[in-house]
């Protein structure tokens, strides 16, 4: 099954790109249960603990369309290197106001203030686009191991994140998360031959009857293209998921006695998408990648009712664990279409923001899930929090569904010539 994945690596440079992004987004992996332990062990409160973490990915999802603007315009090393250095101010002012009993308002705004969190999830998508611009299956491919490799982050990072924060202390795992992140970020940037080449910037138009002025191409938002909207929309119900599963599925473990094993299950569901995007690169893609990103929405939804019953009936953690396996299938295909498809739809000189905006649609998703499910924890039975990431996928798919002739599904041919002027705005 991993043979095919070995001729992406027969580019030079390819290798450690790839090694270096995935050590930084092992530390993201990492700070999402690093975080909630932390707040939990040293305050008492899973509530404050979500909301002190959603109010972080509201800051990380405006913040991460900017920088990424700013990637396209000025190259990914020149605006990585400032913003990495930058967050280990919060970073650190998080950990001392936690240690010394700071007011609770001093959590939410040191963990707001990070804000400026590279995309480099993205940003390897991106070298990849540019390196295989003329190989549509290997486009497809390198998709494929991009979201294996963020699903084997989130496999070991809680993992790692727990066992810290419970062996060695409540900080420790926001400390090793840091160092890592900044030290791969650091070396990722240093990458330069593999880096895209920022695209020069169209020359100003004016549009109108001289009452007004036109945008120019280079500083209309990617957002202006309708199925990124549809994207993004759907991104957020799946960041749902993922913000309601890790919090719920760690209060479950708790309230059983056994919270060390959460990271371990939270791995499970890492582990499923992980297996699951590697067997989806190997498969050569048939029909519109829009039809192919319904059907991965619609497998995910339905696989989600299973962690749902599982925590409804009071299955013990060996029951749920294959629940939450067998659910985490669905959610690799999903985002393997969806990044293929804004890398259809957006020009070159866009890439970093359209992915950049879309990881955004996921981060206030997984904010909001997780303010919902830990509110829930504290007010109802632990397995009711999993109502919430089931219901979270239903509305991706409505939202999927709704949006499909913008996603080229079903679309009149009137409604494709329509939907392709609108793009062609944008390159």
């Amino acid at each position: 099954m991993l043979a095919p994945y070995r001729r992406l690596f027969t580019r030079p440079g390819t290798v450690a790109f790839t090694l270096a992004g995935l050590l930084a987004r092992l530390s993201m992996s990492m700070t999402g249960v690093s975080l909630v332990v932390l707040i939990a062990e040293r305050r008492g409160s899973y509530a404050l603990a979500g909301t002190v973490a959603a109010a972080g990915l509201v800051a990380v999802a405006i913040g991460m369309p900017l920088i990424g603007r700013l990637v396209d315009r000025f190259g990914q090393a020149r605006v990585t290197v400032p913003a990495v250095l930058y967050n280990l101010v919060p970073l650190c002012g998080l950990l001392l106001c936690v240690r010394l009993g700071a007011p609770d308002w001093t959590l939410y705004l040191c963990w707001a203030a990070g804000s400026a969190v590279p995309n480099l999830g993205g940003m390897a998508r991106a070298r990849w686009a540019h390196l295989l611009r003329d190989a549509p299956d290997d486009r497809h491919l390198a998709n494929s191991l991009e979201q294996a490799l963020d699903e084997l982050c989130f496999m070991a990072g809680p993992v790692l994140g727990m066992v810290l924060c419970t062996t060695v202390a409540p900080e420790a795992g926001m400390l090793a998360a840091g160092g890592a992140g900044a030290g791969g970020a650091l070396l990722f940037a240093a990458q330069r031959r593999t880096e895209p080449p920022t695209a020069a910037r169209p020359a100003t138009t004016t549009t109108g009857t001289g009452t007004g002025t036109g945008i120019t191409d280079g500083t209309r938002s990617p957002l202006r293209v309708p199925a990124l909207r549809v994207l993004t929309l759907t991104f957020l119900s799946t960041g749902m998921v993922f913000g309601a599963l890790d919090l719920t599925t760690v209060a479950y473990a708790d309230a059983l006695g056994n919270r060390p094993v959460a990271g371990g299950l939270l791995a499970l569901v890492a582990a499923g998408s992980c297996v699951a995007g590697l067997v989806f690169g190997t498969l050569r893609p048939t029909g519109p990648a829009g039809a192919r990103f319904l059907r991965g929405v619609a497998a995910m939804a339905g696989l989600l009712l299973l962690p749902l019953a599982a925590g409804l009936g009071g299955a013990g953690l060996a029951l749920l664990g294959v629940a939450l396996f067998v659910a985490g299938t669905g959610t690799a295909p999903t985002m393997v279409t969806g990044m293929t498809l804004i890398q259809e739809l957006l020009p070159q000189r866009q890439l970093n923001e359209a992915m950049a905006i879309a990881v955004s649609g996921i981060m206030i998703g997984i904010s909001t899930g997780s303010a919902l499910a830990g509110t829930l924890a504290e007010h109802a039975g632990p397995g009711a929090g999993y109502w919430i990431p089931a219901g979270a996928a239903a509305l991706a798919l409505l939202i999927a569904l709704a949006g499909r002739r913008h996603l080229g599904v079903g679309a009149r041919p009137s409604d494709r010539t329509a939907s392709e002027a609108t793009v062609s705005t944008t390159r």
